[in-house]
């Protein structure tokens, strides 16, 4: 298997495996994005306030943190096929609670649910690293979450015209509908036509499920120190959400909230501790070890990668039209058009960084693609209403790339640390991804689009140094098969 080429057109084996998981991921970003095209009609056919549209797009990301971290769990227990089509077909009730609401709350309850479905992206991850070899793992998920993240840019360019298609003041609804049929349908697809490995090939489960094992007692206050973050973006989130935010939450059931986080927090803590503590008194071979410090630098590098094109994208068009709309007279739709194309570009960034990644070594592909966020961020922070349109486009679709081909390089490296946990590091590191986008787009609502452009490339400057103590995958890592053989796989 290791030494046939990826060939694109190409129906069987692996490939099938690719394309079928590549449309499960495509198919959850259509649904998790489905809102965001139809918000005015929306916003006009029940009478929403500014106040309320703010809340259902923080919503929407919401619960995506935390399912990132669950869902890891579960694809690591329950393997790729079992998982995706559950999720798939679970988002399929929210879906129809969302197209069939009939005031505020309802909106908010189903957005905040679908925010589940965002964790899709983690399961395939697992799938590629079980199909493909080290060698085309990098390429395999590059093309998985380049083509499947474009799912949001479908759902932009698709959902309106089918709400047309329908005409009324229900033509939204019945676009969104059919995204929860869509879901429901490739839910029962996926299952009956994927499956976790290759025929003969061991899937390797983690020993204890609720946290990662870890494999030396400094990794496992490290593991600690890295979960902080997430349960502190759940608590920026409920900030958002409270009275001193949009005042959806009161001040009481806030203050339940972050209560109900940090205890969360707790538990998590003693669920780490507990998995880890009877293998960490006994000396752990070195054949069977890894470090922490890889999925830590991971993390951040795709907070800065991931997090940045989210909050990047959501802000694009109308930093475009608020910059060139007095000066060159650019329209709304114009300026939507030319934000369009950072999206544009997952379509061959994210699937050349992992290529890329499997060519010249993961450590220096990510190096040089953070040093080309690093610039292009500072450039973009730059465009002002003097600037050339085409210049300001170039300068933003230049640093799109290096955006996205970091995400591919960042998701090569993930399959090659620990073969049973690549789904919970995944979920782990797909979740800072969130945090960055919340982090960011926080930023963004004190401060000028120009300076948080520079905040970002600031932020990616000391991941870049970071980078520098991450370990290039070489040789093996060992997996035990049931009848306690170990098993060599090779990483690099």
């Amino acid at each position: 298997m290791s030494d046939q080429k990826i060939k694109l057109l190409s129906f069987s084996g692996k490939m099938r495996i690719l394309h079928m998981t590549w449309i499960a991921f495509f198919i959850s970003f259509v649904v998790w994005f489905s809102h965001a095209p139809l918000m005015l009609v929306i916003k006009e056919t029940l009478g929403l306030s500014e106040s309320e549209v703010k809340t259902i797009l923080i919503l929407n990301v919401a619960l995506t943190i935390p399912a990132r971290i669950i869902i890891g769990m579960l694809v690591d227990h329950f393997g790729p096929k079992r998982t995706y089509s559950a999720l798939l077909a679970l988002s399929s009730p929210p879906c129809f609670l969302f197209a069939f609401a009939e005031d505020f709350q309802q909106l908010a309850l189903a957005r905040f649910l679908l925010g589940f479905v965002g964790a899709g992206f983690v399961i395939g991850i697992r799938m590629m690293g079980e199909w493909f070899p080290a060698k085309q793992v990098g390429m395999a998920e590059g093309i998985y979450g380049g083509w499947g993240n474009f799912g949001s840019a479908a759902a932009a360019m698709t959902l309106p015209a089918i709400a047309l298609l329908f005409g009324g003041d229900d033509g939204w609804r019945y676009a969104i509908a059919i995204t929860g049929i869509i879901a429901l349908v490739y839910s029962v697809i996926y299952f009956f036509s994927v499956s976790d490995t290759p025929k003969g090939s061991t899937y390797f489960k983690p020993k204890k499920t609720g946290a990662m094992e870890v494999t030396s007692p400094g990794d496992l206050f490290f593991y600690v120190l890295m979960t902080i973050p997430l349960y502190a973006t759940l608590t920026l989130l409920t900030w958002k959400l409270s009275p001193a935010g949009v005042g959806l939450l009161s001040t009481i059931t806030s203050i339940v909230v972050y209560t109900g986080i940090w205890v969360l927090f707790i538990y998590n803590v003693y669920k780490i501790v507990h998995v880890n503590e009877e293998h960490l008194q006994q000396p752990i071979d070195e054949i069977h070890r890894y470090k922490f410090k890889q999925v830590a630098i991971l993390d951040l590098a795709y907070l800065v990668t991931f997090g940045s094109e989210l909050a990047v994208v959501s802000m694009l068009p109308l930093f475009f039209y608020e910059t060139f709309h007095d000066s060159q007279g650019i329209t709304i739709v114009q300026a939507g058009l030319l934000a369009s194309g950072f999206a544009f570009m997952n379509l061959a960034a994210r699937p050349g960084g992992g290529w890329i990644s499997d060519k010249v070594g993961r450590k220096r592909a990510l190096t040089v693609f953070i040093l080309g966020l690093v610039a292009g961020y500072f450039t973009m922070g730059q465009i002002g209403s003097d600037w050339p349109i085409i210049a300001a486009l170039a300068v933003t679709m230049c640093c799109s790339f290096f955006v996205q081909a970091g995400e591919g390089a960042v998701f090569a490296m993930v399959p090659l640390i620990k073969r049973r946990m690549t789904g919970q590091i995944a979920g782990m590191v797909g979740a800072y991804g969130n945090v960055g986008a919340v982090l960011f787009l926080t930023v963004l609502s004190f401060v000028s689009p120009q300076l948080f452009f520079m905040v970002i490339g600031s932020a990616a400057l000391v991941v870049l140094i970071a980078v520098r103590f991450i370990d290039e995958p070489r040789g093996h890592m060992a997996e035990i098969q049931p009848d306690g053989t170990v098993e060599m796989i090779e990483v690099g």
